[in-house]
C-alpha cells in the first residue's frame, strides 16, 4: 500500500477545512478551489479543525511579527494549504514560502493552480515569471515542490532549487506528518534542520496522550484506512513531543494540548463560532482536543518566550 493512505489524509483534512469554512467558522476563500466535495462532519471535528487552523495561525503570525519580511515559511506535507495566499491578501511581506510534498500531491496541487486564476494571479512576482513542471512551481517568493522529506538530500536540493537561504530566520509547519515518519527519519530531518539553519522555529500540529482507550480508536481508525503510524512512539504525551527537538539539537521546545489552545482562544470569539452548531455533548470534544498538540521547537533565543494567546499577536 505504501504512502498512499497518508496521501489521503490531504484530501480528507482538505475537505474537513472546507466545510467548517462553508459554515462560517473562519474566512478562507482559496480552499474552494482545491477540494469541491464536502461531506457533513460532526460539530467535534469542524471545531478541532478551527482550533488547529487558528493555533498554527496564530504562531505564524507571532513568528512573522518577530522576524520581519526577511522571514521564510517552509512547510512540510503541505497538502492544500492555502496559508500562502492569505499572507499575500493580508498585505504581509515574506522572502520565501516552500511548500513540500509528496510530487503526486504536488501535482495536483500544481495542476489547481494553474486551472484557476485566482490562485494563480496571486504568486506571479512583478515580471509574472512561473516556472513550471509536473510536481513543481516557482513563482516569485513561492514555490511548491515535490520532495520526499524522508530523502534529506532530495529534500536539500529541492529546497536550493526554491532558493531557500539558511542564513534567514525560518519557520518550519508540519501538521499531522511527522507521524507518519519513521523515528529515525525523523530524528534525521529536525538534527540536519538544527545543524543547517541559524535562526527558526518549528510548529508541529499532532496527536498526544494517546496510550488510553480513545487513542487506541483513533488509531485503530486510521490503521483501518491503511496509514502506517511508524512515528506514534513521540505520540505518548507533550513530553516526548518536546523531547524530539531537544534530542535533536534544538535550543528548546514547548508543547500545549489543544484544551490549552481552544481555552485561550478570546471568549466571544469562541462563543461565535459555539452559535454555529449545537454541541449536545462536550465532552468528546475535550477528549478530542486532549488527544492533539500543538509543539514549538526554536533554534535561536528569539523564539524562546513565545506562548499561546490568540490576542496579543
Amino acid at each position: 500500500m505504501g504512502d498512499e493512505p497518508v496521501m489521503a489524509t490531504n484530501d480528507d483534512a482538505s475537505e474537513c477545512k472546507r466545510g467548517a469554512v462553508q459554515l462560517g467558522y473562519w474566512n478562507d476563500k482559496y480552499i474552494q478551489y482545491f477540494v469541491k466535495h464536502v461531506e457533513k462532519r460532526a460539530p467535534e471535528i469542524n471545531r478541532g479543525y478551527y482550533a488547529r487552523v487558528k493555533g498554527i495561525e496564530t504562531f505564524v503570525q507571532k513568528f512573522i511579527s518577530k522576524a520581519g519580511s526577511s522571514a521564510q515559511i517552509l512547510n512540510f506535507g503541505s497538502g492544500f494549504d492555502t496559508l500562502y495566499w492569505k499572507l499575500k491578501d493580508e498585505g504581509i511581506q515574506i522572502a520565501n514560502f516552500v511548500e513540500v510534498d509528496f510530487p503526486s500531491v504536488t501535482a495536483k496541487k500544481c495542476y489547481l493552480i494553474k486551472k484557476n486564476k485566482p490562485l494563480l494571479d496571486r504568486i506571479y512576482d512583478q515580471d509574472g515569471e512561473v516556472k513550471l513542471s509536473a510536481t513543481d512551481i516557482h513563482a516569485g517568493n513561492y514555490h511548491c515542490i515535490g520532495a520526499d522529506i524522508r530523502n534529506i538530500n532530495q529534500l536539500e536540493v529541492k529546497l536550493h532549487q526554491a532558493e531557500v537561504d539558511f542564513n534567514r530566520p525560518t519557520l518550519f509547519i508540519a501538521e499531522c506528518v511527522l507521524v507518519y515518519i519513521e523515528n529515525d527519519c525523523v530524528n534525521k530531518l529536525l538534527s540536519w534542520i538544527s545543524s543547517k539553519f541559524k535562526t527558526g522555529l518549528f510548529i508541529n500540529y499532532e496527536m498526544c496522550n494517546i496510550n488510553d482507550t480513545f487513542g487506541d480508536v483513533m488509531l485503530g481508525n486510521l490503521k483501518a484506512r491503511g496509514c502506517n503510524m511508524a512515528g506514534i512512539a513521540y505520540c505518548k504525551n507533550v513530553e516526548s513531543q518536546k523531547s524530539r527537538f531537544l534530542n535533536n539539537g534544538w535550543m528548546g521546545a514547548k508543547a500545549w494540548d489543544m484544551v490549552q489552545i481552544y481555552y485561550s482562544i478570546p471568549e466571544n470569539e469562541r462563543q461565535r463560532i459555539e452559535r454555529i452548531e449545537f454541541l449536545d455533548e462536550k465532552e468528546l470534544l475535550i477528549q478530542l482536543f486532549q488527544h492533539y498538540c500543538i509543539c514549538l521547537g526554536w533554534l535561536s533565543p528569539e523564539f524562546a518566550d513565545f506562548n499561546f494567546n490568540c490576542s496579543d499577536n
